[in-house]
């Protein structure tokens, strides 16, 4: 699936916002408690598996992704991981919310839960990989035009796109399948530099751009 949060190349967002370095770690109370709540989700859930974290972000509505801000981004996606695991039952946020204003709503009875059996096989995401790196530094290689059902980390505006390896990196945990709890599946991870040009067409400003992407990302080019 294509994340609301991939916008590589898109128009019309305005300027980026430079914080102040005297800015606080959160603007209002209700943040910090959203951050400490999203932590305790994630650690009952899924073992801290980030991966699956970032995927219930890519899954919000666009509208509550742009409008909710940061820490409303996080409350949502942990409600979503619960209702996922069937910890809560889809609503029940909203109805204690409403009952806490007074609303005379029932709350949904809470469910059997049904938690991914997860457990990472090592601590961080990167790992050993005993099969050598598919590609050397210099080599040509081409993006593949990827349109999964799940979560990928390759941005859309990089598919079918051609680009040399300038560096291979350690080997790292897949997060399309390690979000879905289907296996670590680590490989071998390359930096891949583009030509501006080939991303976005000849009146694009001249630049290289950097990406560091997995090797099932990519193949050989001509």
């Amino acid at each position: 699936m294509d994340s609301i949060a991939d916008l590589g190349g898109m128009q019309g967002w305005g300027s980026v916002r430079v914080p102040s370095a005297d800015e606080p770690p959160f603007a209002e109370p209700w943040e910090g408690r959203a951050f400490a709540m999203t932590l305790l989700t994630m650690g009952r859930i899924s073992g801290r598996n980030l991966d699956a974290f970032r995927y219930a972000l890519g899954r919000l509505h666009p509208v509550d992704y742009l409008v909710d801000g940061y820490y409303g981004r996080w409350l949502n996606a942990a409600e979503m991981m619960l209702t996922d695991s069937r910890i809560l039952e889809p609503g029940a946020v909203e109805a204690r919310a409403r009952r806490n204003r007074g609303e005379d709503v029932a709350e949904p009875a809470f469910p059997e839960p049904d938690r991914p059996d997860y457990k990472a096989t090592a601590g961080g995401s990167l790992r050993e990989v005993e099969r050598a790196p598919v590609f050397a530094e210099g080599a040509a290689v081409r993006t593949l035009d990827l349109h999964p059902v799940g979560p990928t980390k390759l941005p859309g505006y990089l598919r079918r796109r051609c680009g040399m390896v300038v560096a291979i990196r350690p080997a790292h945990v897949l997060p399309d399948t390690h979000a879905v709890f289907e296996g670590e599946n680590a490989q071998h991870v390359y930096t891949v530099a583009f030509s501006s040009t080939e991303l976005w067409g000849p009146d694009a400003e001249d630049f290289t751009l950097h990406a560091e992407l997995f090797e099932s990302y990519l193949e050989a080019a001509a």
